[in-house]
């Protein structure tokens, strides 16, 4: 597939491509361009000229041109999940839930847009403003560079284009090298949908150098990254040379706690979805389990028996559970993760495994809260490590000692207890009764600590993507 870049499809300016391979069968997909800096600069410029076009048109035309997008990917959905499962290696019923997701934000981001009203303050609000009004207004920011990760490609897009464009915004997609080829078939679509060639673009390529060139660019407005942490830290430096505006949806380690009196089925049940769910490659996924000691031996194996039944394989298959990782060397990743906690003393109760780009649900116990995977090592793959507490005092410790602080949860059957657990998380998010993966798109989501900078979702998202002014009316009373 081709790049949009500027006003055409076409390959990167000196020809290179990147192979997108389909990682449960190791097969070749199709290529993308890598694109160079003077693509680059020249997408930048284009959408610089076409932002001042889009924001002119009215926003009742915007939310019109997008509900049409929101029509051709429901007529193509099932195309589109499809691909999504091949690049991606998701199961194909995760596939087909993201796809359709894209009804539910979208939908959400232009109606919120068509009713986000200006504010006025009254004369005498404040002494010496008796004969003044004071009236305010959005105004789009200008180019949104959109970067955008290979675990949840179609939701991210929902979270990032849609409240870019209804601010009367340009956007330059920058989709992962892994697997750009629903997101590109998205952007034919925004275009088949009304939206103008410039006024969306996107651009495939290395990340430290296409999305450090946007970062870096003078001309971007505003940088929207959900990726590591190391990636939000080195944009942030890049983007401060300019006071360019930024939003970091970083890398998390959750903690998930399990209280005495917790229910065991509905523990089970949520770590299933909370941890496995995409190869448990989530930024908000649960991935410290914190088990009371007096449940601990129950809940792994309870965890056991569930994973033992789970089907792992070819995602295209309807009742497949959990398909590969993103490519071999995530796999390998997990894998030397893994290797290296069961050296510091943990031992692994199932899976351990690696085949491929597969890597098998794993269980490790014996996990203390001194080693790597109980503070800041983020394992981004189906791993359990299970960590023993006897007091809900131990539990917050040994959440908030990590420097990251994206997510959190507590089970228990104490609701007023959950509570306060949950205020002392140093999180952004704060889960009572299920998994830290959980997160709708009206939420503001976003990380404290080294999880980010910023909140994204419908209450936020279009506030970030624009800027306020004030009108002032002297002397009108």
């Amino acid at each position: 597939m081709k790049n949009l870049i500027g006003y055409e499809w076409k390959e990167a300016s000196n020809g290179a491509k990147i192979e997108v391979v389909n990682p449960a069968k190791q097969e070749l997909i199709d290529t993308v361009p890598n694109v160079t800096l003077e693509d680059v600069d020249v997408a930048v410029k284009v959408a610089k000229e076409e932002q001042k076009k889009w924001e002119q048109v009215p926003i009742w035309k915007r939310a019109e041109i997008l509900y049409k997008f929101v029509d051709l990917v429901e007529a193509n959905k099932d195309r589109l999940a499809k691909l999504l499962s091949d690049e991606t290696g998701k199961p194909i019923q995760e596939a087909i839930a993201e796809v359709a997701n894209v009804k539910i934000g979208a939908t959400a981001f232009i109606e919120k847009a068509k009713h986000l009203y200006d504010n006025s303050i009254p004369a005498g609000q404040e002494a010496g403003q008796e004969k003044h009004i004071q009236i305010t207004k959005r105004y789009p920011l200008g180019v949104i560079a959109a970067i955008i990760p290979f675990n949840f490609p179609s939701d991210l897009f929902c979270q990032k284009i849609p409240p870019a464009l209804m601010m009367g915004n340009s956007v330059i997609v920058k989709p992962s090298n892994y697997n750009p080829l629903t997101l590109i078939e998205y952007v034919k679509l925004m275009l088949e949908a009304g939206v103008p060639a410039g006024a969306i673009q996107v651009l495939t390529g290395d990340g430290p150098i296409v999305g450090q060139a946007l970062a870096g660019h003078k001309d971007v407005h505003l940088v929207s990254l959900t990726g590591s942490t190391a990636a939000g830290i080195q944009t942030m430096g890049t983007a401060s040379k300019n006071l360019t505006h930024i939003m970091l949806e970083l890398g998390g380690n959750d903690a998930f706690i399990f209280l005495e009196d917790g229910d065991m089925d509905l523990a089970v049940k949520e770590t299933i979805w909370g941890r496995l769910y995409n190869g448990g490659q989530v930024c908000c996924a649960s991935k410290r389990f914190l088990i009371h000691n007096s449940r601990k031996q129950e809940f792994i194996n309870r965890m056991k028996e569930v994973i033992d039944n789970l089907k792992v394989g070819d995602p295209s298959q309807m009742d497949t559970q959990m398909g590969p990782l993103i490519n071999i060397n995530a796999a390998k990743r997990v894998e030397e993760q893994v290797n290296k906690t069961v050296e510091q003393g943990a031992t692994i109760v199932c899976g351990g495994k690696r085949e491929d780009a597969y890597y098998y649900p794993t269980i490790l116990d014996n996990v203390t809260k001194d080693m790597d995977v109980a503070k800041d090592m983020e394992i981004f793959g189906p791993v359990i490590p299970v960590i023993g507490f006897n007091t809900v005092e131990e539990a917050i410790e040994i959440a908030n000692q990590s420097s990251y602080g994206l997510c959190g949860c507590v089970i228990t059957k104490d609701y007023s207890l959950g509570m306060k657990i949950a205020d002392k998380l140093e999180c952004g998010g704060a889960i009572i009764n299920g998994a830290s993966f959980y997160r709708s798109f009206e939420m503001p989501f976003g990380g404290w600590k080294h999880s980010g900078i910023g909140n994204e979702g419908v209450m936020t998202t279009l506030k970030e993507m624009s800027r306020t002014k004030t009108k002032n009316k002297k002397n009108i009373l």
